[in-house]
């Protein structure tokens, strides 16, 4: 299968993380031959953030395998529906439904702990506006909330470096949902402090996308790189003309 024939894979980061999430996932990609990029998610509210990905993935032009990780999940579910998305990927990540929120899809299970070590800081609006408002986990609980099967010198690191997200896009409704006229793949990670598994589960089934659990936390992309590598793989080959 030549590069043309080959869907381009584009990685969307979740909040409270940056690219460097999907770094050893994209070197299971390059691994194999498979068109990778990872541009970065702006964080700044669905609608924004999913428009953003959206217009990038279009100036791409060939066809694309959305792969998004937490609320990055929540970003492809309505920027999927560009015309040359041909799947879905989501990892330990919000799938929502038409008009849904992620406090909606959360809200129908226990709070994760996460919850409990939300940093909440303001930032400045052009003009008159009052400031923004936006979330970020407290650096002191990252290592276990986000990432406790990381060594800790790495998690430690992500801690510090984490960028937060606007505080409405938590309430924001999905405009779309591309899972209704894409096919999804979808991964559980079992040991998630960040989103309950069982809104995972119940997204995914909703969804109708074919799903594989992980023993990993929700930093599942840098602890588990191959298992996610090899559910995208699989997307690839399944969207890819030969």
């Amino acid at each position: 299968m030549s590069n043309e024939a080959i869907s381009t894979v584009v990685l969307v980061h979740a909040a409270f993380a940056d690219t460097s999430m999907w770094s050893s996932v994209v070197t299971e990609l390059q691994n194999n031959a498979i068109p990778v990029l990872a541009p970065a998610n702006p964080l700044r509210g669905l609608a924004y953030d999913a428009d953003y990905t959206a217009s990038f993935v279009r100036q791409l032009g060939g066809p694309v395998v959305l792969v998004g990780h937490s609320y990055g999940g929540a970003v492809i579910t309505v920027a999927g529906m560009a015309e040359n998305v041909v799947g879905l990927v989501y990892v330990a990540a919000h799938c929502l439904d038409v008009g849904e929120s992620l406090d909606d899809l959360q809200g129908r299970y226990p709070a994760a702990p996460v919850t409990r070590h939300l940093r909440t800081m303001r930032f400045p609006l052009a003009g008159p506006s009052e400031p923004g408002v936006e979330d970020s986990i407290s650096p002191d609980a990252f290592p276990s909330i986000f990432a406790p099967d990381l060594p800790p010198e790495i998690a430690n690191v992500l801690a510090v470096s984490q960028r937060p997200l606007v505080r409405s896009a938590w309430s924001e409704p999905a405009s779309a949902a591309a899972w209704k006229v894409k096919p999804a793949w979808a991964l559980v990670a079992t040991g998630d402090n960040s989103i309950n598994p069982q809104a995972q589960r119940f997204a995914y089934e909703r969804a109708g996308a074919f799903t594989v659990e992980v023993d990993a936390s929700h930093a599942v992309p840098l602890s588990q790189p191959k298992a996610v590598a090899d559910l995208v793989r699989e997307a690839v080959k399944a969207t890819s003309s030969s």
